[in-house]
């Protein structure tokens, strides 16, 4: 599956750990062709009528019988552009109509509760409607007292709600008028107080509010920018009292060599900072603090190997810049392969990763996916897009598959990055063909020696295979592709010992196959 890391498309996944793969053209399903965009249908029906109101009681002698003229709706603005008022009200005579009698050209309507009134408000635009297309909220009437013509598409279903909840204002006030005429005989007032109101709100330290609030002082909004002025915004998060931050290679790497780094912590403190370690094909990096505050408060780190679907999930980060940003959702998915793109031309990044649909946007990446504890279980790191466009200058923006590489695996990257400052590798020393139309990961049989496409003295080639296998199963978990492949072994750690499954001219066999392992980045 290929994602988005800062609303940029995925590059072309490289082959496995071991030696240069052969390239490929990554591709992403494309719509048929002329098929119209969806959008929800409004409705044909015309407004429903207002509610019958109890007839007010007649006048005491001597009251005013002026019929009262209700107050003009105000909505609020319409989304980007509206257009000009086609008339003030203020620019036609104001004639009372006659109940029961259609308005007679410069008459205004009747008062509440009279044939006709309220009229249907103007058709709502749907949000972030652009060119100032139709009407918008609280658009005044045509000097007749009609509304303008609605337009039909997606502001219907906003324009019916609003409609019913103008209808129902205008049921409120008849039967409180009515109520306080009733209310005249001298028997009392008709005000009904609440009793018991609620001194405090209190937020238990369980929910998703007290999560968030002991979560948001241990992440940091990242500011990167390189030498020639390129840059961007991501998160992190404290990893110990040290002042080690962790986050994604992508959100550092145009600031890594020459470039700048700060951290803003929740409360506006603001930090330098510098790189420890990247990891470009983990995606994963650490940052420490130049002159780090005292008493920080590290996140605790939960298990990711224990989450379970439909486990409660916390995002926070900074999306399109929107530091301390808090999304919700659950766990859709464990294990799935993802391959990534830091949008620079170079190497993907894979992970065998957490599938959330707690909203996640550029500006989020590298900041933490908690769980119902408030315990990291990831790094939330790639969305899948459904195309481009969307809020912030064109990037791609949350449509519910959100990514998040697993904690267990980038607490074992952080450890070694900021012990070596170099990230390392399981491998098991083959290249993988990716132009291959097979349904699992096939051993490249062309582009390089045999010795090369398989290494004899790795772990692939002593446990026995060669160019042409195809590997199906690897740990126990089903191989679809290369990089399903390359994100299922960077699980393990190097030394481990894994089962593994492969064909050779459609004939399973099973095999025993430690791995071993390469420092640094190619």
């Amino acid at each position: 599956m290929s994602t988005e890391n800062e609303g940029t498309a995925a590059q072309t996944p490289p082959a496995a750990p071991s030696a240069p793969p052969v390239p490929v053209a990554a591709s992403a399903p494309e719509p048929a062709p002329g098929a119209p965009a969806q959008a929800p249908a409004a409705p044909q029906d015309a407004p429903p009528q207002a509610p019958a109101v109890p007839p007010a009681p007649a006048a005491a002698p001597g009251a005013d019988q002026t019929q009262q003229l209700p107050p003009t709706p105000a909505g609020p603005p319409a989304y980007e552009q509206a257009p000009a008022p086609a008339q003030p009200y203020a620019d036609a005579p104001t004639q009372v109509q006659t109940p029961g009698q259609p308005p007679a050209p410069g008459q205004v309507p009747a008062a509440y509760g009279a044939e006709g009134w309220p009229p249907p408000p103007p058709a709502v635009p749907a949000y972030g409607g652009h060119g100032g297309h139709g009407g918008g909220w609280g658009v005044p009437l045509t000097t007749d007292g009609t509304p303008p013509p609605k337009r039909k598409g997606k502001g219907g279903m906003v324009a019916g709600i609003l409609v019913a909840a103008l209808l129902a204002g205008g049921v409120g006030g008849g039967v409180g008028y009515w109520a306080a005429e009733r209310s005249n005989n001298g028997s009392g007032s008709t005000t009904i107080s609440a009793g018991n109101t609620p001194k405090d709100l209190k937020r238990d330290a369980g929910s998703v509010a007290g999560l968030a609030a002991s979560a948001l002082p241990s992440v940091v909004t990242i500011e990167a920018s390189a030498g020639d002025g390129e840059g961007g915004t991501g998160t992190g998060f404290v990893y110990d009292q040290e002042g080690h931050i962790l986050t994604n290679n992508h959100v550092v790497a145009s600031a890594a060599n020459g470039g700048k780094l700060s951290a803003t912590f929740s409360d506006g403190k603001k930090y330098d900072a510098e790189v420890v370690g990247r990891a470009q094909g983990y995606d994963v990096a650490v940052l420490k603090l130049k002159n780090p505050p005292s008493g920080l408060k590290p996140l605790a780190l939960g298990d990711s190997d224990k989450v379970a679907v439909g486990d409660p999930t916390i995002a926070i980060g900074a999306p399109f810049g929107l530091s301390n940003t808090v999304t919700t959702g659950i766990v859709s998915a464990k294990n799935r392969p993802v391959a990534s793109g830091d949008g620079s031309g170079g190497k993907n990044s894979y992970m065998s990763a957490l599938q959330t649909d707690a909203s996640i946007n550029p500006g989020n990446s590298g900041g933490p996916l908690l769980d119902g504890r408030g315990a990291v279980i990831g790094i939330n790191s790639a969305i899948q897009s459904a195309g481009n466009g969307g809020f912030g200058g064109g990037q791609a923006g949350s449509i519910g598959l959100g990514f998040a590489i697993p904690i267990n695996q980038a607490k074992n990257v952080a450890q070694s990055l900021i012990k070596t400052g170099k990230p390392v590798y399981p491998v098991i020393s083959v290249s993988v063909d990716l132009q291959a139309k097979v349904n699992g990961a096939k051993i490249s049989e062309q582009g390089a020696t045999a010795n090369e496409l398989v290494d004899p003295n790795g772990p692939a080639g002593k446990a026995g295979l060669k160019p042409g296998d195809v590997i199906t199963e690897f740990g126990g978990r089903s191989v679809d592709s290369g990089p399903t492949l390359i994100s299922l072994i960077w699980t393990y750690r190097p030394g481990d010992t894994v089962k593994m499954t492969y064909l050779r001219e459609g004939k399973p066999n099973t095999v025993d196959i430690t791995l071993g392992s390469r420092v640094g980045d190619k």
